[in-house]
């Protein structure tokens, strides 16, 4: 001490504080958010750069606060102009700071992630809508047909093997195109029986032995009506067989969607009346 401050003409400096106090007033600095709001002096974030405590629980960056003591030439608190403080220096600014930089790191990642995910299955999924569905499938075709190009040039076993394969691979793109169902109107099936009509069809193609009824327009019904005589079924292609010919077809054949025997197109059926 000074004589000045011995003989009490001169406050005598406060005595150091101890750990206790200290957490004290951490936790009040801590309740108030002074470490997460900017530095009052400079308004910037604390980030990782040196932080002080002061002891009537307010943070600033350490060159801040030494900068307001040299332009003001005293050691008063910038906030509430208490003198004669203590300080410690602390590092919640820069963890909470590292905290923050982890988040965007790991937000920016999922949402790569994310987008990654999403070119694929922009890839592999065909689209509802009806345009963007038509150039999903072209783009696949003009894949599967560079692919069967750039084969041309190497042997012709290679070759031979990359025509089979695209082949299967244009076939499932063509299904997938025509996987939406249509339904045909009973007007629809009308027109389709006359046409077949007109086609004076008199035997089965699969087995090879007369229709019984004669196929005549007007004679539509459900699959419940007359069982005493071989049922005909009317196919939305046009074409004619017996009803149980195309359901042993159809048990022989292997694909999921069943085919005409005899145009190969994906057909609806309706049984005629006997």
């Amino acid at each position: 001490l000074s004589t000045a401050q011995k003989l009490g003409l001169v406050e005598p400096p406060s005595l150091p504080l101890s750990a206790e106090e200290w957490v004290k007033i951490k936790q009040r600095s801590i309740q108030h958010g002074d470490s997460v709001q900017p530095c009052a002096i400079c308004r910037e974030e604390f980030a990782l750069r040196p932080q002080v405590l002061l002891s009537c629980s307010h943070v600033f960056h350490k060159a801040c606060l030494k900068a307001f003591e040299k332009f003001t030439g005293k050691k008063s608190c910038p906030m509430c102009r208490k003198e004669q403080y203590q300080t410690r220096v602390i590092h919640d600014g820069a963890r909470l700071f590292k905290v923050k930089c982890a988040t965007r790191i790991q937000a920016s990642w999922r949402g790569y992630i994310v987008r990654k995910w999403y070119e694929n299955l922009r890839k592999t999924v065909p689209p509802k809508d009806s345009k963007l569905r038509k150039q999903f499938f072209e783009k696949k075709v003009q894949q599967i047909t560079d692919r069967l190009l750039s084969s041309y040039d190497i042997n012709l076993d290679e070759f031979f093997s990359e025509i089979d394969s695209s082949i299967a691979a244009s076939q499932d793109v063509l299904q997938q195109s025509e996987r939406k169902e249509i339904i045909v109107s009973e007007t629809e099936w009308e027109k389709i029986q006359m046409q077949a009509f007109r086609q004076e069809i008199s035997d089965c193609p699969i087995c090879i032995m007369p229709l019984s009824p004669t196929v005549s327009p007007g004679r539509l019904s459900s699959a419940n009506s007359n069982q005493s005589s071989p049922q005909t079924v009317l196919l939305s292609c046009s074409h004619v067989f017996h009803h149980t010919c195309l359901q042993a077809f159809e048990e022989f054949s292997l694909g999921e969607r069943h085919i005409c025997p005899l145009c190969r197109s994906c057909y609806q059926k309706k049984i005629l009346r006997c």
